[in-house]
C-alpha cells in the first residue's frame, strides 16, 4: 500500500445517555450537518419508544439495532467469466454501520408525521423482529445461505 492507513476518529459520547453508539447513530441520521436537529429527533424518538413499549427506550433501541444487524453478506466475484455471489463475514464496525443505515433508511420511507415517529415505529418493529429493516437482514442471510456452495472462492 502506498498510503498510510487513515487514523481512527475518536467519537465523543452523547450528552444525554453518555454513549458513543448513540453518537454514531445520530451521525448517520444527520442531514446537512444539522447535528442538534438529529439529536432532537433521536431523543424524541427514544421518548416515544419508552412510552409505547413501557420499557427503557435506549435498551429497546439497542436490541432493535442488534436485530437488524447482519453477520454475513454476499460479495460479487468474477471467476473465469462468471460472476459469483460469495458469502463472507462482516467486520464488526461495518456490521453496526449497515444495521444503523438500514434502520434509518427504512424509517425515512415510513408514512408517519415526523421523523421521530417514523424512527420510533421502525425501532419498535425491529424490536419485535418485523419491519423492513429486519426483512433486509433476513434476505441478506438467506442469500448468503443460498450461495454457501461458493464460499471456497473467498478472497
Amino acid at each position: 500500500m502506498r498510503k498510510a492507513k487513515p487514523k481512527k476518529r475518536i467519537i465523543l459520547p452523547d450528552p444525554k445517555f453518555n454513549d458513543t453508539l448513540v453518537t454514531k447513530f445520530v451521525n448517520n441520521l444527520m442531514l446537512d450537518g444539522k447535528k442538534n436537529t438529529a439529536f432532537t429527533i433521536f431523543y424524541e424518538c427514544i421518548d416515544i419508544v419508552t412510552e409505547k413499549s413501557g420499557e427503557d427506550g435506549l435498551e429497546v433501541w439497542k436490541k432493535a439495532l442488534a436485530n437488524v444487524t447482519p453477520s454475513v453478506e454476499v460479495r460479487s466475484r468474477r471467476v473465469g467469466g462468471a460472476t459469483f455471489q460469495i458469502p463472507s463475514e462482516i467486520r464488526p464496525a461495518r456490521k453496526m454501520s449497515i444495521g444503523m443505515k438500514a434502520l434509518i433508511n427504512f424509517s425515512r420511507k415510513r408514512h408517519e408525521k415526523s421523523m421521530a415517529q417514523k424512527l420510533a415505529g421502525e425501532i419498535l418493529a425491529a424490536f419485535k423482529e418485523e419491519g423492513a429493516a429486519f426483512k433486509r437482514k433476513e434476505d441478506t442471510h438467506r442469500m448468503a445461505e443460498a450461495n454457501k456452495a461458493f464460499a471456497h472462492f473467498r478472497f
